[in-house]
């Protein structure tokens, strides 16, 4: 098989290695890929978001498969005009990848089916929005409507921190249109997970669960980023728990997409936070995650290949997906200054001295020069991967892996994958079994 991989992040480094292990592969391509996706696939110079160019190509080469990664080209219809154009691809569709691509739909599509969030607001007038925010209890959560690049939510702890996101999103465009109307949600308490699914719009398959840590500092501190890390499996995340979420949120969310006229055929994210109450949905996403992904791939045992021809077929119901019974850790590497301003072009050196130690890189945010030196790109730079018999040593050798590697200005958090206590863990598998019964 011919296949052209759309994106050119760390996520999609992950899935370019993982796609490159199907013994069906004959050729892959990808999207002005980076150095690490260059390993696996031949790299084509079109933009990931430029939808004819992308179509274009998958004919004039006779592609038997194209993958979509990113929400943006998914928000912009490009399973759309693929499949317009004879072109099987893996992705949802444009009505569907709406699920990720406005905050207020996914929020009012689990009103409507009675799927668990948290309560909300919509705003699309500053001086409306700030008059709520007066009388409102915090801390409180303020989103920014549309994509975002994983940075368009805020947490403010009290008044002030609420009026200043409130002019940073609608007032002073921080992040553009995606700000034109906003959400404002209360906070919830609890422990976050990640679930991925694949899914046909009849069959949902969920992944192993993970856990990503956004703040870019230790301990949860500091803005939201794309995600600074992640682990699989969350350690909270046990059967009784996957069995609320199956009755109370995978299926229904899938039913009430249907319902709607919008089958999403794809990986759909559930980012999901485990409370004293049931688990809620914090946010949906369109596509595999970004961490999470680099830290669920290396547990799949299937060829992943088959799975998107089920997905696309609509025979995922047939389909066998085997996973390993192990545990990963990724830990990312950013650039100093990162989500706010950073400098790029910084020489990176020990990458080979991580992988020898047994670890994974996969490259998000670099680049080879014109000398072949490996060199900063982007805010995130890298991941650093390691998988274990248990979390404690993932952990370790991730970290040993990212004590390989440097390069000027490099930040990343100390903290991920730090265990979760025994207690916390015991409190909540009591929660959801009782909830089961």
């Amino acid at each position: 098989m011919k296949i052209l991989l759309v994106g050119n992040g760390g996520r999609e480094h992950a899935l370019a290695w993982k796609i490159a292990q199907s013994p069906r592969l004959t050729k892959l391509y990808s999207t002005r890929g980076n150095c690490g996706i260059a390993k696996h696939a031949e790299i084509i110079d079109i933009a990931p978001s430029d939808v004819d160019g992308v179509v274009g190509f998958a004919v004039r080469e006779q592609m038997d498969l194209v993958v979509v990664a990113p929400e943006n080209p998914l928000a912009a219809g490009m399973i759309d005009s693929l499949n317009a154009a004879g072109i099987r691809a893996f992705g949802p569709k444009k009505s569907a990848a709406e699920i990720e691509g406005s905050k207020v739909f996914a929020k009012n599509l689990m009103k409507k089916y009675r799927i668990p969030t948290a309560e909300y607001a919509v705003f699309d007038n500053y001086d409306s929005a700030l008059k709520y925010l007066q009388n409102s209890a915090f801390p409180i959560v303020i989103k920014a409507e549309g994509l975002a690049l994983g940075k368009g939510v805020i947490i403010a702890q009290n008044l002030d921190e609420g009026c200043d996101a409130l002019r940073q999103i609608m007032l002073d465009k921080a992040f553009g249109d995606a700000g034109d109307r906003i959400v404002i949600e209360e906070f919830l308490e609890g422990r976050e997970i990640t679930v991925l699914a694949f899914t046909d719009g009849k069959t949902i398959r969920p992944m192993p669960s993970s856990q990503d840590h956004k703040r870019v500092f230790d301990n949860d501190r500091g803005l939201n980023t794309g995600g600074m890390g992640a682990f699989s499996p969350s350690r909270i995340y046990d059967d009784g728990m996957q069995e609320y979420c199956m009755k109370r949120i995978f299926e229904p969310t899938m039913r009430a997409l249907n319902a709607e006229g919008r089958e999403f055929r794809g990986a759909l994210y559930f980012g999901l936070i485990a409370t004293k109450s049931g688990v809620k949905v914090i946010e949906y996403n369109a596509r595999f995650g970004d961490p999470e992904t680099q830290v669920i791939l290396p547990r799949l045992k299937t060829d992943i290949v088959d799975i998107f021809d089920a997905v696309i077929d609509g025979k995922l119901n047939t389909q066998a997906i085997q996973w390993e019974n192990s545990a990963v850790c990724g830990v990312i590497m950013a650039s100093g200054g990162y989500p706010q301003q950073y400098e790029t072009g910084k020489e990176i050196i020990g990458i080979d001295s991580a992988e020898a130690q047994g670890c994974r890189v996969f490259i998000s945010g670099a680049d080879t020069d014109g000398s072949g030196i490996v060199r900063t790109s982007g805010g995130r730079v890298l991941c650093v991967v390691a998988q274990g018999a248990d979390l404690a040593s993932a952990r370790a050798l991730a970290y040993k892996g990212v004590g390989a590697i440097n390069f000027e200005n490099m930040h990343y958090r100390k903290d991920i994958a730090i265990d979760a206590s025994p207690n916390e863990a015991a409190a909540y598998t009591e929660i959801y079994n009782a909830e089961n019964k």
